[in-house]
């Protein structure tokens, strides 16, 4: 766990680290309804690469498709091949919160949020709820329209991923984190998409200060309604694990409780998540591996994971498979940001935490 004396500065570069590396672990199998758990196992297996402990290694066949064809970027965020971090809409989001909590600090509106958006962020980068809500703001409709207006993604998991900035600038605050970032959310979410927000917020601000991961998770739950399916689904995965259930078995059971919602919805995705921190227990290669390993949507859960495990350890901790292929460098669709050093990114993020 998180070694004694450890500094706000390096546990906040390790959750930026952790979040593009889990992203780029989990990038080539994004792909929720092919890429399930049986398979990406079964590519490791192939591969020789189990247990998992570094990026995932290149398709044998150099891509030509079939069972095992990865996402076209592979060659960019496969081990061997990586030179800096691809861009990917899990990092962007993370860059414009910093650069929303810059501009307009923590009083910032959700109408701000989204006047940055229209001001930075190329139309084509968005997905689903985003591009629901982006296509909406260029109508000139309002927030909290914006999320509901002929926008079937409001539970999907965008706004979640949009959550670990205020997670990092406000540790061991997590109601301050999730009130941010519903904030934030409601732009293009309700209801458990609004809580998945709200909930990462407040595990990443958590992570700081808890003793363990399970800490972090039920300091989590605290900030999001107790009836709701995401807290529900949460609880579920902590009394499985409890019960010293595989993580395989904790999945199957998951899976077959949270079946027909979708392979980018909120919900099971928490569960994929929660299980990933459970069962990876502080370590960070086991905590991403796993999330990643459990399928869905890969690479924001392995993005998330990273994030909350990078904290949990500090920059320092995290393995160097993991941090120096990425050298420092970020690529962003984000206007002004392409390029940016991830160490820049943690300095400037800090820069903004009142401790």
């Amino acid at each position: 766990m998180t070694p004694v004396g450890t500094d706000i500065a390096d546990r906040v570069l390790g959750g930026w680290l952790g979040r593009i590396a889990g992203n780029m672990l989990g990038k080539p199998v994004e792909q929720g309804d092919h890429w399930t758990r049986d398979r990406i196992d079964r590519y490791l297996r192939q591969a020789a690469a189990l247990p998992l402990t570094d990026y995932l290694p290149g398709p044998a066949d150099d891509g030509a498709g079939g069972e095992f064809e990865l996402r076209p970027e592979w060659r960019d965020c496969v081990r061997g091949r990586i030179h800096g971090s691809c861009r990917d809409d899990d990092v962007d989001y993370a860059i414009l919160g910093l650069d929303l909590l810059e501009t307009h600090g923590f009083s910032f509106s959700t109408e701000q949020v989204g006047d940055l958006w229209l001001a930075r962020l190329p139309y084509l980068q968005t997905f689903t709820a985003e591009r629901a809500a982006y296509r909406n703001l260029a109508k000139g409709l309002k927030p909290p329209v914006t999320a509901t207006y002929e926008n079937p993604y409001q539970e999907w998991i965008g706004a979640l991923i949009r959550a670990d900035v205020y997670g990092w600038t406000s540790p061991g605050l997590p109601w301050r984190a999730a009130s941010l970032a519903r904030r934030d959310a409601v732009l293009s979410h309700t209801g458990n998409g609004v809580y998945g927000a709200m909930w990462a917020a407040a595990l990443i601000s958590a992570a700081f200060t808890a003793p363990s991961v399970r800490d972090a998770l039920d300091t989590a739950l605290d900030v999001i309604p107790a009836s709701s399916r995401l807290a529900r689904a949460v609880r579920r995965v902590i009394a499985l694990h409890e019960t010293r259930m595989s993580w395989e078995d904790t999945l199957t059971t998951m899976s077959e409780e949270t079946a027909g919602m979708g392979w980018i919805h909120t919900v099971p995705n928490a569960a994929v998540l929660t299980a990933g921190l459970l069962y990876g227990d502080g370590d960070f290669t086991r905590t991403i591996t796993l999330t990643v390993r459990g399928g869905l949507d890969t690479d924001s859960n392995g993005a998330t994971a990273g994030s909350v495990a990078g904290v949990l350890c500090g920059a320092e901790a995290i393995p160097p498979q993991w941090k120096d292929p990425l050298e420092d460098t970020v690529r962003s669709a984000v206007f002004g940001f392409d390029g940016v050093r991830i160490s820049e990114l943690a300095s400037r993020t800090v820069a903004l935490v009142d401790v």
